[in-house]
């Protein structure tokens, strides 16, 4: 069996006004998954457990996301969440403080025998 590639999706969340690192990712983890009803699992006929889901999410401050809140948002699946250096902090104009904005990819893959 090799490990499939079938489906990516991409989102892109905010803080608006608490810089909170994790609400931005997990913003960018629901605008990914939420804009699609994917059913690749029963596309396949393979159970929803089986789904292998690679997630990697670009902010300034990587260490500033807490990864364990970040999976509780798949509700079934295997995933691997990444944090990397990316996204923007954008300074505000007229306040202190600044603009939070994540970016989120979400591979999900299956264990399957090549064609």
């Amino acid at each position: 069996m090799t490990k499939t590639r079938v489906l990516v999706e991409f989102g892109m969340g905010t803080s608006l006004r608490r810089e909170d690192y994790t609400e931005a990712a997990l913003r960018a983890l629901k605008d990914a998954l939420w804009h699609n009803s994917v059913n690749m699992a029963e596309l396949f006929d393979f159970p929803k457990e089986a789904m292998i889901i690679d997630a990697e999410i670009g902010v300034q401050q990587p260490a500033k996301v807490d990864v364990a809140a970040l999976e509780k948002i798949f509700p079934y699946g295997q995933p691997t969440i990444t944090v990397v250096q990316g996204g923007l902090d954008i300074e505000k104009p007229h306040a202190v403080g600044k603009t939070v904005i994540a970016n989120a990819a979400v591979i999900v893959s299956f264990e399957m025998e090549a064609v």
